[in-house]
């Protein structure tokens, strides 16, 4: 009887134990997994009309390191063209798709510094972060990916300094702001909420596509290269009829020419001009080895017509 007892007393302890290393083999890759989240720090990408000429840039991102001192802050560009919110609204949109949900973006472009203008955190709906001037810097943004929540900045305590500056929100108020955010803090806190529709935009005209062809804009050149930059959707060019290897006939504001459509700059000999679909799916317009720009007196904005094919 005893020998059964201690059999049975065995053979408890056993199944206990067997139980005990399966629960641990199904808690190990949750563990792994948490310990892999944990590895990598939050995100900040930063990016002004600062330049780097000074110690603007350099200071913001101490504010953010005295706040969260792991966060890994991501320079998308200082040297967005002064003032120029459109071209800040455009490289945000440009570099969002790339990053993940939960990064915080950091964009100080803000010609009104000091006005009524207001400071905000908006979250998108694809859960990312934006932290910057309630002035139309986020149209291109919410057009494709959608606002979700929009609050107001006014709680001192997410700001640095009893006396702040009416010309540096940078430093006072977007770089503390986006660190609490990286830090995990309540955003919500931040402010009062705001509704989206009372958001800012900018006035952006869509390429309009019809009988006659295409009525369209080039709104920028693509950095020192002089490659202009249009609000053509390479689909709705496509549409028009055009195949690789054909000639273009292409109006910019009252300059009429015909351009070959090929699918990159080697297509054609040097010095010689291109239409291709960019790396962002836009039409643009280049020429080989050269500046577009500079070449046909080209400055944006600029008008753009290119009739259906055949006409």
């Amino acid at each position: 009887m005893t020998a059964l007892l201690r059999s049975r007393s065995l053979s408890s302890r056993g199944t206990i134990v067997v139980a005990f290393l399966l629960v641990l083999a199904l808690l190990a890759p949750v563990c792994a997994g948490a310990q892999t989240t944990q590895k990598y720090p939050p995100t900040i990408v930063f990016m002004t009309d600062f330049d780097v000429l000074d110690d603007s840039v350099a200071i913001c991102r101490g504010v953010m390191y005295g706040i969260m001192p792991d966060v890994r802050i991501v320079d998308l560009t200082h040297q967005v063209t002064p003032f120029s919110i459109f071209d800040g609204a455009r490289y945000l949109y440009g570099a969002t798709p790339y990053f993940p949900a939960g990064t915080v973006f950091v964009v100080v472009v803000d010609p009104t510094v000091g006005s009524t203008r207001k400071a905000i955190v908006a979250r998108s709906k694809r859960g990312q972060y934006f932290v910057l001037p309630d002035n139309g810097l986020l149209t291109l943004v919410e057009q494709r990916d959608g606002i979700e929540s929009v609050h107001e900045i006014t709680n001192p305590d997410w700001m640095i300094g009893t006396k702040r500056s009416s010309t540096f929100h940078g430093r006072d108020i977007f770089s503390p702001v986006g660190a609490h955010l990286a830090r995990g803090d309540d955003w919500t806190k931040v402010g009062p909420e705001m509704a989206v529709k009372d958001l800012v935009r900018l006035d952006w005209k869509v390429a309009k596509l019809d009988e006659s062809g295409l009525n369209a804009s080039v709104i920028a050149t693509d950095g020192p290269f002089g490659n202009l930059v249009t609000n053509v959707d390479g689909d709705d060019f496509l549409k028009l009829g055009y195949q690789r290897g054909q000639e273009v006939p292409v109006k910019v504001n009252d300059k009429e020419m015909k351009i070959k459509f090929v699918k990159t700059f080697s297509d054609v000999p040097v010095n010689q001009p291109l239409l291709y679909i960019d790396s962002r799916g836009h039409l643009g317009l280049a020429v080989n080895q050269n500046s577009f720009a500079a070449t046909y007196g080209i400055k944006p904005p600029a008008t753009l017509f290119i009739p259906k094919a055949g006409k």
